[in-house]
């Protein structure tokens, strides 16, 4: 990424240092900005032509995130299921919508969400633009209509003001789902205190952490096989080894190819400590429940991945296991106030 301008130190001062974001109001002149701050380590942020970074987008993109508006009956908003303080996931295995309806899927985290290369639990969105639209119309979600939501949103004068300074047009479904968007991207998770051991900070980690972090990345355990790399995801769409009586068969769904069926995105482990309960259903409770069941190698059957195996680990290295994806969890990005 090339220089940042002063003027965008100035604004997102809080956020370099403990990403609290300062929200500009709609009166003020849009300045130039260059792009998103990206922790060290980071890839730079990929951006769709015409949808690039900028103060009034990203201002306007909070508002949208946290307005309950965007539902049917005015309950539920972005926020309602990605809670800011569990790193945009939620503490419930699903998490009612619009009219009090039961969710459908375990919600996951939004942290650096900028660097999926598609979305849903299924990947079958391909783009953040794209995927803003999914929740809004969903029965068991928003239930409702963007353009309804627009047509109504207009009537507010600071959003549509905001609009026309981010996108140069009156709020409607293209600027909605944009301006989402850009807030979504600036969801950078990467200054935890395993980050910080991996910068140098010999201290950053504790005996028992490092020792997990030895079999985390060691051919015994395989875990980077599906959680490596920085993101600690390569986002394939796979079976981990879950049984097979869920009513909702994933990728089948999407591809209708029996090959498919139970196949989810794998996750990131970011945060992974504060994220659960764990799962695309929600049904596994701790990270112990979690580290059980790969050490168990999963439920065996056809559906699931040929990486899932026992691993045959001890008590005391489940447990520094545990403690290292404790390690993973950015305290600056969760007590960072994202909220208009």
């Amino acid at each position: 990424m090339n220089r940042i301008p002063a003027l965008f130190k100035l604004l997102f001062a809080s956020l370099i240092c403990c990403l609290a974001l300062l929200a500009c109001t709609s009166e003020q002149a849009e300045p130039e900005i260059l792009g998103y701050p990206v922790p060290a380590g980071f890839p730079d942020v990929p951006e769709p032509e015409g949808n690039e970074w900028s103060v009034a987008r990203w201002t306007l993109g909070q508002k949208l995130f946290f307005d309950t508006r965007l539902s049917k009956d005015n309950s539920v908003s972005c926020a309602s299921c990605h809670k800011p303080e569990l790193a945009f996931a939620d503490n419930k295995s699903t998490t009612p919508g619009a009219f009090g309806r039961p969710g459908t899927k375990n919600a996951p985290s939004l942290a650096n969400v900028a660097y999926h290369p598609y979305f849903m639990r299924e990947g079958g969105v391909p783009t953040l633009e794209m995927q803003v639209l999914v929740p809004i119309q969903e029965h068991n979600e928003f239930a409702h209509n963007i353009l309804e939501i627009a047509e109504a949103l207009r009537a507010d004068a600071e959003l549509d003001s905001l609009s026309h300074l981010a996108y140069e047009r009156t709020l409607d479904p293209f600027v909605l789902t944009r301006a989402i968007s850009v807030f979504e991207r600036s969801l950078l998770s990467g200054t935890s205190r395993y980050d910080l051991y991996e910068r140098g900070a010999e201290m950053a980690l504790s005996g028992q952490e490092q020792f997990g972090r030895q079999l985390f990345f060691s051919e015994k355990t395989g875990c980077t096989s599906c959680h490596g790399g920085v993101l600690f995801s390569n986002f394939e769409i796979t079976n981990n080894g879950q049984d097979t009586t869920f009513a909702d068969i994933g990728l089948e769904r999407l591809t209708s190819n029996p090959e498919d069926r139970y196949q989810y995105k794998t996750p990131s482990l970011r945060n992974v400590a504060i994220t659960g309960p764990y799962m695309h259903n929600g049904r596994m409770h701790s990270l112990e429940d979690v580290i059980d069941h790969y050490n168990a190698g999963g439920i065996s059957h056809k559906y699931a991945d040929k990486r899932i195996e026992p691993l045959g680990l001890n008590t005391s290295e489940k447990a520094a296991l545990v403690a290292f994806l404790r390690s993973l969890t950015d305290e600056r990005f969760l007590e960072s106030d994202w909220r208009p």
